[in-house]
């Protein structure tokens, strides 16, 4: 980051904490702030390619994942983390910059998410 001031720099987690049994990933910034994330919103937000797509219209929206967990948590050099879940998802890489930005708008975020459930007629639940 040589060259960037601190107040241009993207906020770096100074603690990462996995709540198993609620199924929460608690990461707390270098600014200040705290976030919260299920799970399931991490999973279905997922930034992978496959689930993205390559380009605009290409995303799979992510069905039936109310009861997934995060297995494990693989730091990704000095900028990111793997989350490994458990319906055997391994390949987004959440950058520290999109987790904080996930923080920042997670209402809006879920709402979108659950709008596009909505006008599937799908469910968060597994089949």
């Amino acid at each position: 980051m040589a060259g960037l001031d601190r107040a241009s720099a993207v906020p770096v987690p100074t603690e990462i904490t996995l709540h198993q049994q609620t199924r929460r990933l608690e990461l707390a910034f270098d600014d200040g702030q705290r976030f919260v994330f299920s799970c399931e919103f991490l999973r279905v937000l997922t930034p992978s390619a496959e689930a993205r797509g390559h380009g605009p219209g290409q995303e799979t929206l992510q069905v039936g994942k109310r009861a997934v967990s995060i297995l494990r948590i693989e730091p990704v050099g000095q900028y990111a983390v793997r989350l490994v879940f458990s319906d055997g998802h391994d390949s987004g890489i959440y950058s520290w910059d999109l987790l904080y930005n996930f923080g920042r708008h997670q209402d809006t975020l879920w709402q979108s998410y659950l709008d596009l459930l909505a006008a599937a007629g799908a469910s968060r639940d597994a089949a």
